[in-house]
């Protein structure tokens, strides 16, 4: 699952669940390049799933252990389908997530892929979401850790001169313009609870259709800065909406669920406090801008996310002490 789509698809992916499970039941995991030994506290693997954002994550939490004194493997995991269960099994020790998606991904778990649609968990409160995630988390031998600021969550984007001359900071000051707006997105857009029907619902927003483009692709930003469309969908840790000439509209009524980064480790196998130091570490410092600049490194100017991971970690002072 890409980073878009597991910021656009939290529900669906939630629906199909018990059919991925089975599909994916026989793959085995892929192993990452980055193996280290030598640490005297013990070995560690470090999962990520197949997409930039959640490489890199992987990278700073692996080399933050490694710095405290751990051997720590990075493995590569096609999708959360493969990696969750192995997180429980003690396969995988600690990986990168995100609050909300692994909230309804649980509760699908456990109350049936209907749940997240018929009961959700999960909610724009970051502090409430983290709760509903420990609590389905802890049966299941998982330890989730510290909260931070970074987010990676749905965000949508206007024109620069389209926010300056309608005075736009936030999606309700686009409610209340009264302005009719096109939507530059997936065609799921139409009918998701997160978009166009929540756009209208929370901020009362004229959603006029959606022109079905992508999220957060190239052409649907382009559409957006030449005036074809008035908003775009993409995702927070989108770093390249500047060179678009697109600013991000403020979700001040918090429609999107918390999708705030977090480590969520084995219990038994990764639950020391050292561990949880290591990491809180980093999540204390890591922003959203961050999060985002680091992923453009990756995938516009091809540097491997060992590189970028160790030269934010050694920037900000958080290895080497």
């Amino acid at each position: 699952m890409n980073r878009i789509s597991r910021a656009t698809g939290a529900l669906l992916g939630a629906a199909v669940l018990a059919v991925s499970l089975t599909a994916c039941g026989g793959d085995s995991l892929e192993k990452g390049k980055e193996t280290s030994s030598g640490g005297d506290k013990g070995s560690l693997v470090v999962g990520a799933a197949a997409f930039t954002e959640s490489k890199v994550l992987a990278e700073l939490y692996a080399q933050s252990l490694r710095d405290a004194g751990y051997s720590v493997s990075v493995t590569t995991v096609k999708n959360r389908e493969l990696y969750e269960p192995a997180l429980e099994k003690g396969e995988i020790d600690v990986v990168p997530e995100y609050a909300a998606t692994l909230a309804e991904f649980l509760n699908a778990k456990a109350n049936g892929p209907k749940a997240p649609e018929e009961k959700p968990v999960a909610s724009g409160d970051a502090k409430a979401t983290v709760e509903a995630l420990r609590k389905l988390a802890e049966p299941r031998g998982l330890k989730v850790l510290e909260v931070g600021g970074a987010v990676d969550q749905n965000a949508f984007a206007v024109s620069k001169e389209f926010a300056e001359k309608n005075k736009l900071k936030t999606l309700s000051d686009l409610g209340a313009a009264k302005l009719k707006v096109k939507i530059a997105a997936g065609d799921e857009c139409a009918v998701r609870p997160f978009c166009a029907p929540g756009l209208k619902k929370t901020y009362g927003i004229d959603v006029t259709g959606v022109d079905p483009k992508g999220v957060g692709t190239p052409q649907a930003k382009q559409a957006v800065k030449d005036g074809v469309d008035q908003l775009v969908l993409t995702t927070t840790t989108d770093a390249t909406i500047d060179g678009f000439g697109l600013v991000f509209l403020e979700d001040d009524k918090h429609l999107q669920n918390a999708d705030n980064v977090l480590p969520v480790v084995n219990a038994k196998e990764a639950g020391a406090p050292e561990v949880a130091a290591a990491l809180d570490k980093i999540t204390k410092v890591l922003t959203t801008a961050d999060l985002a600049e680091l992923n453009r490194k990756v995938d516009a100017e091809r540097a491997k996310p060992e590189d970028v991971a160790a030269a934010y970690l050694k920037e900000k002072g958080l290895v080497g002490k």
